[in-house]
Formats: C-alpha cells, structure tokens, sequence
C-alpha cells in the first residue's frame, strides 16, 4: 500500500478539526476551500460561517496542533477568505445529515 501523500495526510487531519460552536469537521462545514503543498509548505485557503465570527483564532490554533503531527511540513500558511461566501451548499452530505439540512 502507497504511503499517503502530505496533502491527503492534511485533509485527513483537517477533518479532526471541529467548528468549537457545532462540533462538526471544519471539512463537513464546507470551511476549507483548498489545501496545497509545495517544497514541504503547506497553505490552507479557509473561511469562516460569518463574517464576524470570533472563533477563528482557537480553530487556526487546533489545525497548527493537529498539522505539527505531520511528517513532511516544514510551514503552514492558513489565509482566511471570505471570497466566494460560505454557505450551507459547500457542507458535506455528512454535516448536513448531523445538522439536519436536507
């Protein structure tokens, strides 16, 4: 069996990550837009469910702590957008089931 690539290692690790007010993978959410990798760089191109939302520094905080565990990253870039807007259509079958969007 192939070994995982640092990129599908992240995803994986990104899907530990839980939203601190829904505690539901900030993947299932819909919140990471894009993961790429380069010369053992990583960047995570990410967004929040509002605007405002205040919980940004404790979700950046929990995915800096799940991606240390990574063999392979030498740095983590995670750029916060809010271009295109999050909306439920970007969540998951998974997290709609769990938040009972149909």
């Amino acid at each position: 069996m192939a070994e995982k690539s640092v990129i599908e290692k992240v995803w994986k690790a990104l899907q530990e990550v839980l939203d601190p007010e829904l505690y539901i993978s900030i993947v299932d959410l819909g919140l990471v837009y894009e993961v790429c990798e380069k010369n053992s760089k990583v960047k995570i191109i990410m967004t929040l469910t509002t605007l405002g939302c205040p919980l940004f520094g404790s979700i950046e905080q929990e995915i800096r702590e799940k991606l240390k565990r990574i063999k392979g990253i030498t740095e983590l870039e995670i750029e916060l957008t809010f271009d295109p807007p999050w909306s439920t259509d970007r969540m998951s079958e998974r997290g709609k089931a769990v938040l009972g969007i149909s």
